[in-house]
């Protein structure tokens, strides 16, 4: 009591003492003290992010220097009309002008970015299911331009799509209600949720999407991305302060950007980087005023996209209660690949919905659809249904769109009298451990949590990110490759996501394929050496162990 006490004064006040800073410290030190011990913890939490060899970092920074040399050259080149330049460019009587293209992006994208640029944006023309079927594509000129050549390549393994799930599907009981849907609403609103476009079926969605949260009350947004980038500024303004994780999502950072608040970023899932932040913020209150600020903000994700990290949450939690900060947690690709019954990262650590002040998600990744949701307190929810942009100004979402998620999230729930959803969830933690495991045994370095469905195979030089791509689509597999600006110029890689719709077979074939094109480009960097263990029989339940 003495300390919470003392910890409430040292809040209210904004003070600044050496005592208080010494009081905070120790605080700091109760906290990961307890992380250390494993208290926070009910499951184990292993993630694992390998050194960059070396070797491979100082030739892929020798790559990206050669190419950096011929991207100059070509450039003198197309100022002389030796090569001709497709980009687009100010016109000759507009070079007075302020200039309309920063130099260096442009340079990155003409003589980078163009080598491998059919390794995104491909087509597909089928449902991106387990497998889909890609429209084949060539170019005469360097990736500038492309024509089609009238050849649909069939059954590629989506190894690349958030399908978690498996609901992303144009049969089976979602669909159909889609389609049953379509028939009766039609697609359009054609109108926001304020004046003539709130029906029944939005309601149903918030419903439902509250109690399958376990949070009071929850409101549902067409978009994910503007779920956060119109609804943080709604929550925050100036005077507050966000504390943003370094590798948080775009849309968060725009949305704290466009707040008006102060924003300090942390070190990605540092607890130490973070309390330090939490501590100097109260000790020392706004700059110049010292005053204290009106509200403290911690923002961030449950899986990171591109990391394939998840959130050290009960750390989080514990700092967040001590320091009397608020957290806004995003859920995008979390909710429904992670925890027992599919709830995201709360219900993975088991915790309580209640500690986290803002639960955001999307509906875009496990339930097959598209918009975000945020969930809360009743009195969060009502607020922002008068006061976030995205909510007045926006169309409401589509029916069709509206029925997919009701009927995928009530197929998780088990609501719809069956276990299809349970399984599911079941067989992507399955695929998940499975699938990792191996292709470390093979000696590639991969990122993340075990637990993530997202799955990073560092690929590191520049000439390697089209050639992964380009070889595993010639073997029918489909993969997202990632390089820089994206992630950091040394850690281009490889991003698989792993779904509940495949089938043991379709990995076997992939994780075959990987190992056959690593053995070509010399992908198998990792110097830490695992033993294949024996398998074992592939349906055990992961959940059910660590529960055990």
């Amino acid at each position: 009591m003495q300390l919470n006490a003392k910890l409430c004064c040292c809040l209210g006040a904004g003070c600044s003492s050496r005592g208080c800073q010494l009081f905070l410290m120790c605080i700091a030190l109760q906290v990961y003290h307890a992380a250390c011990n494993g208290e926070l913890y009910s499951r184990p939490f292993i993630e694992s992010f390998e050194e960059t060899p070396m070797l491979v970092a100082v030739l892929t920074y020798m790559g990206y220097g050669i190419l950096t040399i011929f991207g100059y050259l070509r450039d003198f080149m197309r100022e002389w009309k030796i090569e001709k330049c497709h980009i687009a460019r100010e016109r000759e009587e507009q070079k007075d002008f302020v200039s309309l293209y920063q130099d260096f992006e442009n340079f990155y994208t003409r003589n980078l970015y163009m080598r491998i640029r059919d390794s995104w944006n491909r087509p597909i023309c089928s449902a991106p299911g387990a497998t889909f079927d890609l429209v084949e594509r060539s170019s005469n000129d360097y990736n500038w331009t492309f024509e089609y050549t009238g050849r649909v390549v069939k059954d590629v393994i989506n190894l690349g799509s958030y399908n978690y799930l498996g609901f992303a599907e144009n049969t089976g009981a979602c669909a159909t209600a889609a389609g049953e849907v379509t028939v009766k609403f039609g697609v359009g609103v054609a109108s926001t949720r304020q004046e003539m476009g709130n029906l029944d079926k939005h309601e149903e969605l918030e419903k439902l999407a509250a109690s399958f949260l376990g949070v009071e009350s929850a409101m549902a947004f067409g978009m994910g991305f503007a779920t956060n980038s119109m609804n943080i500024p709604a929550l925050a303004g100036k005077g507050w302060l966000i504390l943003s994780d370094e590798l948080n999502h775009a849309s968060l950072v725009l949305g704290a950007r466009l707040s008006g608040s102060t924003i300090r970023v942390f070190k990605h899932n540092n607890m130490q980087s973070l309390e330090k932040l939490l501590r100097d913020a109260i000790a020392h209150g706004q700059p110049r005023t010292h005053r204290p600020w009106k509200k403290i903000l911690i923002l961030v994700e449950g899986i990171y996209s591109m990391e394939g990290s998840i959130i050290r949450l009960p750390e989080v939690i514990a700092l967040k209660k001590k320091y009397k900060a608020y957290l806004y947690l995003d859920e995008a690709h979390s909710i429904g690949a992670l925890g027992p019954n599919g709830r995201g990262v709360v219900e993975y650590f088991g915790l309580d919905p209640k500690d986290v002040d803002v639960m955001m998600g999307t509906f875009t990744k496990s339930f097959g659809a598209a918009g975000g949701y945020i969930g809360g307190r009743k009195d969060l929810i009502d607020y922002l249904r008068t006061h976030s942009h995205s909510a007045i100004y926006a169309t409401s979402m589509s029916l069709p769109v509206v029925e997919q998620i009701i009927t995928s999230m009530k197929c998780i729930m088990g609501k719809d009298g069956t276990t299809i959803g349970r399984s599911r969830i079941q067989r992507l933690a399955e695929n998940t451990v499975y699938f990792r495991r191996r292709l470390r045994e093979m000696g590639f370095i991969i990122y993340g949590n075990n637990d993530s469905p997202v799955v990073p195979m560092m690929l590191y030089m520049p000439a390697k990110i089209g050639a992964f791509g380009r070889e595993m689509l010639k073997r029918n597999i489909g993969v997202v490759v990632v390089g820089f600006p994206a992630t950091p110029i040394i850690e281009s890689r490889a991003r698989f996501c792993i779904s509940a719709a495949h089938t043991k077979e379709m990995l076997d074939r992939a994780l075959d394929v990987i190992s056959e094109v690593g053995d070509l480009l010399q992908l198998k960097y990792s110097r830490h050496k695992v033993l294949p263990s024996l398998d074992r029989p592939f349906d055990e339940t992961t959940y059910e162990e660590n529960e055990e």
